[in-house]
């Protein structure tokens, strides 16, 4: 059987019918989870390098060629049970955001944004087809997949330590590389476990006002909710004003 009819073929059996006119998956469902593991699975991460990104999303089941897809829709991805890609498999679906005529370096990571997530509908040797199983945004063609699992949401300590002092870490972006926050936003910080951030830290956000001999201004409070080696992603619990890329964050250690 060749790529070019697999596809027909698949959603012919699995619909149990001859007409492909619509060629959708099945209907989508609510995804039933709590709001804090659902926002944590949408959040932004931070990427130090171009990941390595192999699985892609390379079309859908249209009579025409369309970019974006939504749940409800039949999309194909790259690879087959040559890869040990196998009929209910989930992953999730990422984009990189990078800013215009920036490098990726420490200092100015890539955002990886979650796109939503998939699941596998049926497989041949080297092209699959899955549905979309929920949309945190669009999910584009080219939108590369990982294995998927649901977060697990951390507990923030009950007492708050002091922050620390002139150890400041910044605020980077946010999803689609957002760059003002208010309460329950989620941001990337450029420290991760290598620099002692473990799930559930808490934090205290700053901004510098430009004006000598002055104190620092509280933003507000976030906590870790997912740990990199060199980066977090902080969800903002405080908002005492807009957070701004470029503010300072001391953790409470």
């Amino acid at each position: 059987m060749t790529s070019r009819t697999f596809a027909a073929v698949a959603v012919a059996a699995v619909l149990g019918s001859a007409t492909l006119a619509a060629q959708r998956g099945p209907a989508a469902t609510a995804a039933h989870l709590p709001a804090d593991v659902l926002g944590l699975a949408c959040a932004p991460r931070a990427a130090l390098e171009i990941p390595n990104t192999p699985l892609r999303i390379t079309g859908g089941q249209d009579a025409g060629i369309r970019q974006t897809h939504a749940p409800g829709d039949l999309i194909t991805i790259n690879a087959g049970s040559q890869n040990g890609i196998e009929v209910g498999q989930e992953y999730y679906t990422r984009r990189v955001l990078i800013a215009e005529r920036e490098e990726i370096t420490p200092l100015t990571p890539a955002t990886v944004m979650t796109t939503g997530w998939i699941r596998v509908w049926a497989v041949e040797e080297r092209l699959s087809l899955a549905t979309i199983t929920h949309a945190c945004d669009t999910i584009d063609v080219g939108d590369f997949l990982e294995p998927f699992a649901l977060p697990t949401v951390p507990t923030p300590a009950s007492n708050k330590p002091k922050p620390e002092r002139d150890n400041y870490a910044r605020v980077l972006t946010g999803e689609s590389r957002k760059r003002l926050f208010g309460k329950g936003d989620y941001f990337l910080l450029d420290r991760g476990s290598n620099q002692g951030v473990t799930p559930g830290a808490q934090f205290v956000i700053y901004r510098n006002k430009p004006q000598p001999e002055n104190f620092l201004y509280d933003l507000g409070e976030a906590v870790a909710v997912d740990v990199k080696a060199d980066s977090s992603t902080l969800q903002v619990t405080v908002s005492r004003d807009a957070i701004m890329e470029g503010d300072l964050v001391a953790i409470r250690k």
